[in-house]
């Protein structure tokens, strides 16, 4: 859903704080009407740049370069092939690159950002040289591609021009952080404020477990139709409950990958990132901590499923991998 004139994207799936009595693996009770993982809004109000020279003054810095001009800090160290730690020196000439710049505020996420302005945040990500894990910072100013300054006609127009997938959530779900560093994750079933940053595990640790047992419906890799499953499908009846895999914390619990309906991405360390589609129902929040094998949802057939079942995907420094690689062989 695309609200103008924010552009403010939430789940439609939800979880409470609800506690859970008598068998410690029973899910918590879902609430329909309050999102578990949400945008900030995003403004629109990107500023156009012209291309310049720029003379540098006695105890400045690249960054108060950056501020003066209006062009981002990272982008004049491209275009001047500057390296880190960026020094400048008085009398020092630097080309300023023109263009349009949007300038981040404390919570906005790339992938909203990439939804105010109708392109895609893969583009984003390309035209800034942004480097993993691409977590943006506040103040920092973000180039656009230059077809961000045509918007289409109507808001149908550019709400149907927009997509999300599971690499833009990896990529681009992480709010921009502020000055107070990021809080611990939590256990207990709150969602955490969609503009604040989860914390995620510092090592992946215990191995891979199987989130539910059924028959394989296609496995990772090309298919018979020539696309490409980035993890594997197991079949199994609406309801299921589905595990876990890993130790980890929640990074996105909702509705917003249209084709895998309900969606949970679990970040493990490492690099490691499990994914749950076309879940029924969504039992965990953004943020929350998870132990191997808890119930963190129930199988459905969400999304573009044509049959209940369960999408599993793994992930390695944002790379699929087969994920009959990485988990118990006696039950495959």
């Amino acid at each position: 859903m695309l609200l103008f004139p924010g552009f403010f994207l939430a789940a439609g799936l939800a979880a409470t704080a609800a506690e859970t009595r008598g068998n410690k693996d029973s899910p918590v009770s879902v609430i329909e009407n309050q999102p578990v993982w949400k945008m900030q809004q995003v403004v629109a109000n990107a500023v156009t740049v012209p291309p310049s020279t720029y003379i540098v003054k006695a105890g400045e810095t690249l960054r108060g370069v950056g501020n003066r001009s209006g062009a981002g800090s990272e982008s004049i160290a491209r275009a001047n092939a500057l390296k880190y730690p960026y020094l400048i020196r008085e009398g020092q000439k630097l080309l300023i690159p023109g263009g349009r710049y949007h300038r981040v505020s404390e919570g906005e996420t790339g992938i909203a950002i990439a939804a105010a302005y109708g392109v895609a945040w893969s583009r984003i990500v390309d035209i800034n040289a942004l480097p993993e894990p691409y977590i943006l910072r506040n103040g920092q100013r973000l180039l656009l591609p230059d077809d961000a300054a045509r918007k289409p006609s109507t808001m149908e127009a550019r709400a149907a021009a927009f997509r999300i997938d599971i690499d833009d959530v990896l990529t681009g779900g992480q709010p921009a952080s502020g000055q107070s560093g990021r809080p611990a994750a939590s256990s207990q079933p709150r969602a955490l404020p969609s503009n604040v940053p989860i914390t995620e595990p510092a090592q992946f640790t215990g191995g891979f477990a199987w989130p539910a047992h059924g028959a394989l419906l296609s496995r990772f890799g090309p298919g018979t139709a020539g696309a490409r499953n980035n993890g594997i499908d197991i079949a199994i009846p609406a309801g299921t409950p589905i595990r876990v895999a890993a130790n980890g914390v929640v990074a996105y619990a909702g509705d917003k990958v249209a084709v895998f309906g309900g969606l949970m991405l679990v970040n493990h360390g490492d690099g490691w990132v499990s994914a749950y589609g076309h879940a029924s129902r969504v039992d965990v929040v953004r943020g929350q901590k998870v132990r191997k094998g808890q119930i963190i949802g129930l199988s459905g057939d969400s999304g573009y499923a044509s049959r209940p079942k369960l999408h599993f995907e793994l992930r390695k420094d944002l790379t699929p991998v087969n994920p009959l690689d990485h988990l118990p062989r006696e039950q495959q």
